[in-house]
């Protein structure tokens, strides 16, 4: 072996490397922001989820309950409703993930040993709050139901006394709590992200790379009608892949379609040109196909962790979720599941759809903004 020569190609890697200074600086970057939002982002330990509560008998009784949930801090009681029909809505929309249900006569029942009900309402959509909700919901009523007997034995001295409360459960939408039903909606939308970005992530640096561009220089197109035109061939790839991306998951995995089909055809649509727009981004900022490839990954990697496909964003702390929300894919999650589980109609999952349409009409501009008719 010639030393002189390994040193010299040494030599030419170096220099090769400090003039891809965009790769150098991922390549030292993107560690540092890997561990961080891996480290925040992958946490199982469920706890402050979102409640509702429907107390219907309004006593001081009724009131200790609840807040024998709040003191458990499995538990935030974020809204008060009046009806189940309400307590049912405001899960439907994601905005609570378990509900309670106090109905009236409540404490006069407590005074007559007649265990009065407490129901504890959860939203099975999502397996990994569910089981969370679901037992710590049995374990808190049970805690204040123990309370009060310990109460009642130190007044009366009896030896035995039955339990004061009828503690039930009711599990929405996904009773036996198939993963399957979870992940399946999330794994289309993931797939579809993925595909449309790294397809179309390529387009504009293939053009640079092979010299093409130069063709299109001299031509009179302009920058939104090349956007465009690169658009409408890979917005056609990307919806035949969702399609057969959600046939194959419901069927093939026995996922039942919960909503309107035609609804989730027009927004997974709708989040297929989104995609797209956030990959050609990319592909106007990239000068090869490496850093295309590399930026792609960039994105895609914490997308997959902040967009609550793998771990719950209710596990997260505020800062990580509010860079979740940047991704696109966050609220086509939630609007797939809403179709796909709850059956949501459009206007349980209109803010979603608004933010993400918002989202995609930014990252449009942004890439027309940021692309040149011109070598660089």
């Amino acid at each position: 072996m010639s030393f002189k020569r390994l040193f010299a190609i040494i030599k030419k890697e170096i220099i090769h490397i400090k003039r891809d200074k965009p790769s150098l600086m991922m390549g030292f970057v993107a560690p540092v922001i890997m561990i961080l939002l891996f480290g925040y982002a992958v946490n199982t330990n469920i706890d402050h989820i979102k409640t509702a509560v429907l107390d219907m008998d309004r006593t001081e009784m009724s009131r200790n309950a609840v807040e024998t949930f709040k003191n458990s801090n499995y538990f935030d009681v974020v809204t008060y409703v009046s009806n189940i029909e309400e307590l049912k809505k405001e899960i439907d929309s994601n905005r609570v993930k378990a509900g309670i249900v106090i109905k009236s006569g409540f404490n006069e029942g407590i005074s007559r040993n007649e265990k009065p009900e407490m129901l504890i309402v959860v939203d099975g959509s999502d397996p990994s709050i569910a089981r969370t909700a679901y037992s710590s919901g049995i374990f808190t009523a049970q805690a204040f139901s123990s309370g009060l007997k310990i109460e009642k034995l130190v007044k009366s001295g009896a030896r035995m006394l039955q339990e004061p409360i009828d503690i039930k459960s009711q599990v929405l939408y996904n009773p036996q709590l198939k993963s399957a039903n979870f992940t399946i909606p999330g794994l289309i939308g993931l797939i579809m992200q993925n595909i449309t970005v790294m397809l179309i992530a390529f387009a504009l640096v293939r053009e640079k790379e092979k010299g093409t561009i130069e063709q299109l220089i001299v031509t009179p197109v302009k920058p939104f009608e090349l956007i465009f035109g690169k658009l409408i061939p890979y917005t056609f790839i990307g919806f035949i892949d969702l399609l057969i991306a959600t046939f194959f998951g419901t069927w093939w995995f026995k996922v039942p379609i919960q909503g309107s089909i035609p609804l989730l055809i027009i927004l997974g649509l709708g989040f297929v040109i989104c995609a797209l727009a956030m990959g050609i981004l990319i592909s106007t900022i990239a000068q090869n196909q490496l850093q295309a490839m590399q930026m792609s990954i960039l994105i895609i990697l914490p997308s997959v962790l902040l967009s609550g496909f793998m771990f719950p964003r209710e596990a997260m702390p505020l800062f990580v979720r509010l860079l979740g929300n940047v991704f696109p894919i966050t609220y086509f999650l939630v609007i797939l599941r809403g179709i796909i589980s709850k059956g949501a109609s459009l206007d349980l999952i209109l803010n979603d759809v608004l933010i993400l349409f918002a989202e995609g009409t930014i990252l449009f501009i942004l890439s027309i903004l940021r692309f040149r008719k011109k070598l660089d």
